[in-house]
C-alpha cells in the first residue's frame, strides 16, 4: 500500500467532541476530506446540524450529535446513535474542553475546579471508554486527545487549565500502555497559540501577542486549520505505529524558553 492510500479513511467512521467551530470544526472537516464518515458533536444541535449539513453538501457523510460531554447520558446517547447510524467507531478525537478561570491558582474556587476537572479530564476518560469496547470489536482504533502546550509547559493564570491538560497527556499514555493489546492507538496532541473563538482573550490582547510572536521560532499564532494535519496522520494507517506519543503543534513555543 503506497503512503498516499494510508491516509485514506474510507469506511472508518469517527467521532470529534467539540466540532461545531475552531480546532474541533478544522479536524472534523479533514477527517471528512480523507474519507471518513464523521460526528459531528457539541452542545447545541443546531450547531452540530450546520456543519453536517455543510459536510454532506460537499458530497461527504455526517451527522450531527448535540452533546455536553461533563454529562453521563449524553455521552451514552452519542455513543449509542453513532452505532446505530454506522454500525462502528474507529477514531475518537476528544477536543471539547472548557477554561472558566483566568487568574492565579489561589484565586479560584472548588466549584471551577470541579467543573474545569470534570469537562476537560473526566469526560474524555470515561467516553473514551464507552467506545474501547467497539474499537476492541473492530481489532482496532486511534483515540486523539487534544491538550495544550500549557499541559507540558506552564503559563500564567492559567494554572488549573494547565493542569487539566497534563492529566489528558498521562491518561493518553495509559490508554496506549493497557489498549495497544486490542489494536487501539492513543496519541495527545498539544496546540499552542490558536487563533479560535476559546483563545480569544489572548490573541485580542495585542501585546502578548506581539510579546508571543517574538518568542516563537515561526513568529506568529497558528489558524485553526494547522492543527488538522497531525491528526490526520494519527488517525489514519499512515499512523499505524504510533501510540503513547505527545505531539506538540506550537510553533516552536516549547523550545524558546
Amino acid at each position: 500500500m503506497g503512503i498516499k492510500q494510508k491516509f485514506d479513511l474510507q469506511g472508518k467512521v469517527a467521532i470529534v467532541t467539540g466540532s461545531s467551530k475552531g480546532i474541533g470544526l478544522s479536524i472534523a472537516k479533514g477527517l471528512a476530506e480523507n474519507g471518513a464518515k464523521v460526528v459531528i458533536s457539541s452542545r447545541n444541535q443546531e450547531a452540530v446540524d450546520a456543519v453536517a449539513a455543510e459536510l454532506n453538501a460537499a458530497g461527504f457523510e455526517s451527522i450531527g450529535i448535540a452533546c455536553h460531554i461533563g454529562e453521563a447520558e449524553q455521552r451514552r446517547n452519542l455513543v449509542e446513535k453513532t452505532m446505530a447510524t454506522f454500525g462502528r467507531i474507529d477514531v475518537l478525537v476528544n477536543n471539547a474542553a472548557i477554561n472558566p478561570f483566568y487568574g492565579p491558582l489561589e484565586n479560584s474556587n472548588e466549584q471551577v475546579f470541579d467543573k474545569i476537572v470534570n469537562v476537560n479530564v473526566k469526560a474524555p476518560w470515561l467516553l473514551s471508554n464507552l467506545v474501547q469496547p467497539h474499537m476492541k470489536a473492530n481489532n482496532g482504533g486511534s483515540i486523539i486527545n487534544i491538550s495544550s502546550v500549557e499541559g507540558i509547559h506552564p503559563g500564567f493564570r492559567l494554572g488549573l487549565y494547565s493542569m487539566t491538560k497534563s492529566a489528558l497527556i498521562m491518561l493518553t499514555k495509559n490508554q496506549a500502555k493497557e489498549w495497544g493489546r486490542y489494536g487501539i492507538r492513543s496519541n495527545v496532541v498539544c496546540p499552542g497559540l490558536i487563533k479560535t473563538k476559546f483563545s480569544e482573550s489572548l490573541w485580542s490582547n495585542e501585546k502578548l501577542v506581539a510579546g508571543y510572536n517574538q518568542m516563537v521560532p515561526l513568529q506568529r499564532m497558528a489558524e485553526p486549520d494547522e492543527m488538522a494535519g497531525v491528526v490526520m496522520l494519527l488517525a489514519s494507517d499512515a499512523g499505524s505505529y504510533i501510540t503513547g506519543g505527545v505531539y506538540a503543534a506550537d510553533g516552536g513555543y516549547l523550545i524558546s524558553g
